[in-house]
């Protein structure tokens, strides 16, 4: 048995190679073709595109990985039913669990690889390819908002520690690795007053949550001027402005959280999306998006099992029932409603607020359900 798994497993395992390696130039080549028209912007030339979708394939690796080992799988069981293999197999007390069981055992290397480019090796890819495009073509992902990039935290009596104080919103223009450029700091009480508007020409992250703010103008405000009869003589007297040089600003939000809010949830860890979204909880802000990219990206590689379920009642069909390209043009058609169905609930799933689990795991649950019934009808018949 230990030498039919292994032999059963190089056969799937060079049948998904292949397909995985078509469908990632496939996608690339797309991807290039989309990168064209940057190549001449700023100092982004072709060889920067090029480079820029060789960085991104890690990426495509993840996202075709079911994909891949559906049609693969599908692909090798037929050929073993062709040429009779499946029948010997069959006739030597392979029974059905067996089968599936070792399809398991398979899968569950794929489930690794999975996780492996999407979790370690596409965020780190995807992170160094739009360093790249920014730095040549000169722009940054805060500049894709006219007004800059906004994001929210607490301000509390110990720094990162203590009692709430109050709360800060951040205006940022640009937005490079671990410094910020056109910095706007606008700090309220716990009313909601505002209590004082800090600008910075630059700000450089120095660690342990702390920002150096970089030729630094604050206006603060005195609690006077909230009283209705209080007159212009007095708001002057009440405001008060001052510049200095540099001025540390002790904040929650620290340069990973800046990359996590201007990065696409797909291309980002389950470490961080789950960092971000305690960081948006806390400030009473809309975390749904990113609970569901967290749970997507928790439960996602086990869609490779579901994917060999699936492939697995390809076999029992009797070669007239449809040739190998007819299966495979099924197994085909299947990924691609397994990937459409998954972004139709997390579209639905966001707009009716359903709970992210379910939304994350309900795809996969109704085609292995659907796996189930396929697999049932094809011994019965």
């Amino acid at each position: 048995m230990k030498t039919l798994r292994r032999y059963i497993g190089s056969e799937i395992f060079r049948s998904v190679l292949y397909v995985l390696i078509f469908g990632v130039a496939l996608l690339a080549f797309f991807d290039l073709m989309g990168e064209l028209k940057s190549v001449g912007q700023g100092g982004y030339q072709l060889q920067h595109a090029f480079w820029y979708v060789i960085l991104g394939m890690p990426g495509y690796v993840y996202q075709f990985m079911p994909i891949a080992v559906l049609i693969g799988t599908i692909w090798t069981l037929v050929q073993f039913a062709a040429r009779s293999e499946f029948t010997i197999m069959r006739a030597s007390s392979m029974s059905t669990v067996m089968m599936g069981w070792t399809l398991i055992r398979i899968g569950i290397v794929y489930v690794l690889i999975t996780f492996l480019f999407g979790e370690i090796i596409s965020p780190k890819t995807s992170e160094m390819a739009d360093r790249l495009r920014a730095e040549n073509l000169g722009t940054s992902s805060s500049q894709e908002f006219r007004s800059g990039q906004w994001t929210k935290d607490l301000i509390k009596s110990k720094g990162v520690n203590g009692e709430v104080i109050g709360s800060r919103f951040l205006n940022v223009r640009d937005i490079r690795h671990d410094q910020m450029k056109g910095i706007k700091v606008y700090e309220f009480d716990r009313d909601f007053h505002l209590s004082s508007i800090t600008t910075a020409a630059r700000a450089d992250y120095q660690g342990a949550n702390v920002w150096r703010l970089i030729d630094v103008t604050e206006t603060r405000f005195a609690n006077s001027v909230l009283d209705a009869n209080v007159s212009l003589q007095d708001i002057s007297a009440a405001s008060s402005t001052v510049t200095m040089p540099t001025k540390d600003l002790v904040s929650e939000i620290t340069p990973q959280i800046l990359q996590v809010s201007s990065t696409d949830p797909d291309n980002m860890t389950a470490y961080r999306l789950a960092l971000y979204t305690e960081h948006l909880a806390e400030n009473k802000q809309a975390t749904a998006l990113y609970e569901i990219a967290f749970w997507k990206k928790i439960i996602n590689p086990f869609a490779n099992l579901v994917m060999m379920a699936l492939a697995l009642p390809f076999a029992y069909l009797h070669t007239r029932a449809g040739g190998t390209s007819l299966r495979t043009f099924v197994g085909i058609m299947i990924g691609v409603s397994f990937i459409l169905i998954n972004r139709l609930f997390s579209y639905m799933g966001l707009l009716n607020t359903w709970p992210p689990f379910i939304i994350a795991v309900l795809p996969s649950a109704l085609y292995l359900l659907a796996a189930g019934v396929m697999l049932r009808w094809v011994e019965r018949h």
